[in-house]
C-alpha cells in the first residue's frame, strides 16, 4: 500500500472529478448527470480515505503513506503523508463533501456546474492542508481555499450574501499575511519548508514570539476565537445548506490543526507563554457566544455562535500540553464536525419547506415530522455534551486537562457546558413542541428518503463515537504522545 501514491490519488480524484464536470452541458435536464458525477466522484473519493484509514498503522507515531517529489527547488519539495493526527480530519473531510452534494440536490437553483465545481475544488483544497508536510505547500492549500468558499457563499447565498462574503474573505485574509511572512522566515532560517525538519529546529525565543503571533493571527481568525469570530454567524446565515456544513463541518477545523502541527510544537516557549492569554480567551468564547446564542432569533445563527463556543474548547484543550487536552480537542473537532454540519442540515431540512430560519416561525413539528425530530434530538443532545454522545468524550477530556491546570479556569468552562444546554434546549422545544398552530406548517413533510440516506450515518456516528470512543484514541495516541515529547525535548 505504501508503494501505491494514495494520498495524491486523494487530491487529485476531485480534479479529475471537475474535469468530467466540465465537458457535461450544463441545462435542466443534464443537472441530473453533474449531480450524480459529482456525487460518485467524491463517494470514491471517501472510499479511498477509508483504505488510507484500514491501512494505517496505529502504533506508529510517524508520517506514513509518505511522497515526496521536488518541486520548486530540492528545499521546496511536494511532501505529503498522513500521522495519527490528520487522519481524521482527512476521512472526516470525505465524508462531509458527498454529504453537502447530496444534500444540494434540490435547493441550487442556477448554476450547477460551477457550485459543483466550486465544492470539488474545496475538497482537494482541504485535503491538501491535512496532508501537506511542507510548509509553504500547507500554505498554498490552506489559503486557496479561501477561494471556492468565497464563491459558494457571494453566488449561491441569501441576501446579503456579497457583504457576507468579503467579510469572510478579507478577515481570513488579513491574518494570513502575517503568517506567510512567518514562512518566508523560517525557510530562510532553517533552509527548508520540510515539516519534519522543521518539527526538529529549536528556535530562540525572540523568533518563537514573533512567529507565534504571526501564525496565531492567521489562526486565530480562521477557528476562530473572540473577539475574531464576527465574521462566522455572518457567513453561515447567508451561506447555503452545504456551505454552512462545509464551513462548520472541515473548514473551522484547520486552524485548530495547525495550534497543535505548528503553534505548540515548533514554537512551544511561547505557546507556554501565550498559554494565559489563550485561556482568557477560550473561557470568554465559551460564556460570551453562549449568551449571545440565547437571544438569537435566527436558527443558524444560534448554532453559528455554538461552533464558536465549541471551538473554545479546542483551544483550551490544545493549550494544556497534556494527553488528555489534546486527545480531548481532536475528538471535539471530528465530533463538532458531524454535529454541527447535522444542525445545519436540519435548518436546511426546514428552510427548504418553509423558506424561513425563523425560530417563531416554527412550532409542534412533532406532529408532522416524526422522523426529523428524532434525528433533530439526537445531534441537539449532542451538540449540548450528553453522555453516550460524540460531544461528551471530547468536553469531558477537554475539562479534565483544564482542571489539572486551573481549577478556576475548568469551573468557568463548565458553565458553557450548562448554557449550551440552555440554548440548546431552548432552540429544540421552540421547533419541535408546542401547538401546531402554523397554517403552512399543518402540510409539511417529513424527511424523505435521500434525506433519511444523509441523516443515517451521521446519527451513527454521533451515537457510536460517544457510546465507543477507543478506535479513534487508539489512532490519536501515538502521535498525540509524540507531539509532547517534541515538545517537552525543546523545552528541556
Amino acid at each position: 500500500m505504501n508503494e501505491l501514491p494514495i494520498l495524491s490519488i486523494l487530491l487529485i480524484l476531485p480534479v479529475i472529478g471537475i474535469l468530467l464536470l466540465t465537458f457535461i452541458s450544463s441545462n435542466s435536464e443534464s443537472d441530473v448527470n453533474l449531480k450524480q458525477t459529482a456525487l460518485w466522484v467524491s463517494f470514491l473519493n471517501f472510499i479511498i480515505s477509508l483504505v488510507v484509514l484500514f491501512n494505517f498503522n496505529q502504533l506508529d507515531p510517524n508520517f506514513q503513506f509518505v511522497e515526496k517529489y521536488y518541486w520548486l527547488s530540492d528545499t521546496i519539495s511536494y511532501q505529503v503523508g498522513v500521522d495519527g493526527i490528520s487522519i481524521l480530519f482527512v476521512v472526516l473531510t470525505t465524508f462531509l463533501v458527498p454529504i453537502c452534494i447530496l444534500a444540494s440536490y434540490n435547493n441550487i437553483k442556477f448554476s450547477m456546474k460551477e457550485y459543483l465545481i466550486a465544492f470539488l475544488a474545496l475538497e482537494t483544497f482541504m485535503i491538501g492542508v491535512f496532508i501537506s508536510m511542507d510548509l509553504i505547500l500547507f500554505y498554498l492549500f490552506f489559503e486557496g481555499g479561501l477561494i471556492p468558499m468565497f464563491l459558494i457563499i457571494g453566488i449561491w447565498g441569501g441576501e446579503r450574501r456579497i457583504y457576507s462574503t468579503f467579510k469572510f474573505f478579507l478577515y481570513t485574509l488579513a491574518g494570513s499575511v502575517f503568517m506567510l511572512l512567518a514562512v518566508i522566515f523560517m525557510y530562510w532560517e532553517v533552509g527548508t519548508s520540510s515539516i519534519p525538519v522543521l518539527l526538529q529546529h529549536e528556535f530562540s525565543y525572540n523568533n518563537q514570539i514573533i512567529l507565534w503571533l504571526a501564525f496565531f493571527a492567521s489562526f486565530v481568525v480562521k477557528i476562530p476565537m473572540w473577539p475574531f469570530h464576527t465574521w462566522l454567524p455572518d457567513a453561515h446565515v447567508e451561506a447555503p445548506t452545504a456551505g454552512s456544513v462545509i464551513l462548520a463541518g472541515v473548514l473551522l477545523k484547520l486552524a485548530g490543526y495547525g495550534f497543535i502541527r505548528f503553534s505548540i510544537t515548533m514554537f512551544p516557549d511561547a505557546s507556554h507563554y501565550f498559554a494565559p492569554m489563550i485561556y482568557a480567551l477560550s473561557i470568554i468564547a465559551i460564556i460570551f457566544t453562549s449568551l449571545i446564542a440565547l437571544v438569537q432569533e435566527d436558527m443558524k445563527k444560534l448554532i453559528a455562535y455554538s461552533s464558536v463556543a465549541h471551538m473554545g474548547f479546542v483551544t483550551l484543550g490544545i493549550f494544556t500540553f497534556t494527553i488528555q487536552g489534546i486527545e480531548g480537542a481532536i475528538i471535539q473537532m471530528i465530533s463538532h464536525g458531524i454535529v454541527s454540519a447535522a444542525l445545519f442540515l436540519c435548518v436546511g431540512v426546514v428552510y427548504d419547506r418553509i423558506h424561513t430560519r425563523e425560530i417563531e416561525r416554527y412550532g409542534g413539528l412533532v406532529n408532522r415530522m416524526p422522523l426529523y425530530s428524532f434525528s433533530f434530538m439526537i445531534f441537539i443532545l449532542a451538540s449540548l455534551g450528553l453522555p453516550g454522545t460524540s460531544g461528551f468524550v471530547g468536553e469531558f477530556l477537554v475539562l479534565l486537562s483544564i482542571f489539572s491546570v486551573n481549577t478556576y479556569f475548568a469551573v468557568f468552562a463548565t458553565t458553557g457546558v450548562v448554557l449550551a444546554a440552555t440554548y440548546s434546549l431552548w432552540l429544540y422545544r421552540k421547533i419541535i413542541f408546542g401547538q401546531l398552530i402554523k397554517d403552512d406548517l399543518k402540510d409539511i413533510l417529513d424527511l424523505s428518503f435521500r434525506e433519511i440516506v444523509i441523516f443515517v450515518p451521521l446519527i451513527l456516528l454521533t451515537i457510536g463515537i460517544g457510546i465507543y470512543p477507543i478506535p479513534i484514541l487508539e489512532i490519536i495516541e501515538p502521535s498525540s504522545q509524540l507531539t509532547l515529547e517534541i515538545i517537552d525535548g525543546k523545552m528541556n
